[in-house]
């Protein structure tokens, strides 16, 4: 075991090393910020001391290999739109993008495993049927169109939520949160939802495909032979059964819901990375753009590494296969 757990971090390590090179390779060779930073009317001179401040004269291998001794002790430089250290301004939206991804993917995955386990179980039912179109649904329809349907029928039209914004915070361990407060609930609700519905879709349809195969296996018939219930039949085998690919797309939903917001919180104004990152592309704000890549990369990297070593506790031959 803890030879697959070196194995798995030596991995880890490598991976972060290229991507973070490929993240800033790509950025830093794209567009050129000195025509954000100063005024079109500034002197040579002006523009001269601006790019020798900022190391962007340097070539660039010389102003990768400074940044990575940056990062390693969590400098990740200077907003150029803001003015402000990119760590601290990465801190203030994270937590507005972690409580709505938590809250999306886990109520995702804590309604769809059973509704599908369910539909799974009793495909006849019109119950599992509806389901079944409900996932369906949640495939076929885009992610935007869904939000503005939702925005004009509960905050237009009923007037019983709020269309945007994040609602009333309130300061835990000094980070600001919303859903410790009401209105915060009220604000996070509709883009939750909407975030949530193409992972329930997912969940729904992989506990179907995972019990249905299963409850045929020899697994349960032993179990119904040895006279458990039925709900013991599903919660403590079928549910271990499917348990492995469930962790699976639950870890990489997880880390791609964190990445990938962006559409969500623009939609919705929710003040988080996803916005951030959309203005700091308009504005061309390198630092805030590599900053928020590396991050999505190791956020990637770190989740297949956790969903690896739960492999390895579902499953021990998993981790004596492959160390």
């Amino acid at each position: 075991m803890a030879g697959f757990v070196l194995q798995r971090l030596m991995q880890a390590v490598v991976v972060m090393l290229v991507m973070s090179a490929l993240v800033f390779v790509g950025v830093y060779a794209i567009g050129n910020p000195i025509d954000v930073l100063i005024s079109p009317d500034a002197t040579q001179d002006i523009r001269a001391a601006t790019i020798a401040r900022y190391g962007l004269d340097l070539p660039l291998w010389e102003q990768y290999f400074a940044f990575l001794g940056r990062v390693l002790s969590g400098d990740f430089g200077t907003s150029f739109v803001y003015g402000i250290p990119v760590t601290q301004l990465i801190l203030t939206r994270l937590p507005a993008t972690l409580e709505l991804t938590l809250t999306a993917i886990f109520g995702a995955t804590l309604v769809g495993v059973p509704l599908g386990m369910y539909a799974g179980y009793r495909p006849d039912r019109i119950f599992s049927r509806v389901v079944m179109g409900l996932s369906i649904l949640g495939f076929s329809v885009p992610t935007f169109w869904i939000g503005l349907v939702l925005i004009f029928v509960f905050a237009v039209d009923l007037g019983w939520l709020p269309a945007g914004g994040r609602g009333e915070t309130v300061s835990l361990f000094g980070v600001e949160w919303s859903f410790l407060t009401l209105d915060g609930l009220r604000h996070m609700l509709l883009p939750a939802l909407n975030l949530s519905l193409f992972k329930f879709a997912m969940m729904v349809r992989l506990a179907r495909s995972g019990t249905r195969e299963t409850m045929s296996s020899d697994v349960v018939k032993f179990a119904r032979a040895a006279g458990l219930s039925e709900w013991t039949v599903l919660s403590r085998h079928v549910l271990r059964l499917i348990a492995i690919p469930i962790v699976t797309v639950f870890g990489l939903e997880l880390a791609s819901t964190l990445a990938f917001a962006v559409v969500t919180e623009t939609i919705f104004s929710w003040p988080g990375l996803g916005k951030l990152v959309i203005e700091s592309i308009t504005a061309l704000d390198r630092p805030v753009m590599v900053a928020y890549l590396v991050i999505v990369s190791f956020v990637f990297i770190a989740i297949n590494l956790s969903v690896d070593l739960a492999y390895a506790a579902l499953d021990p031959r998993l981790s004596k296969g492959r160390s």
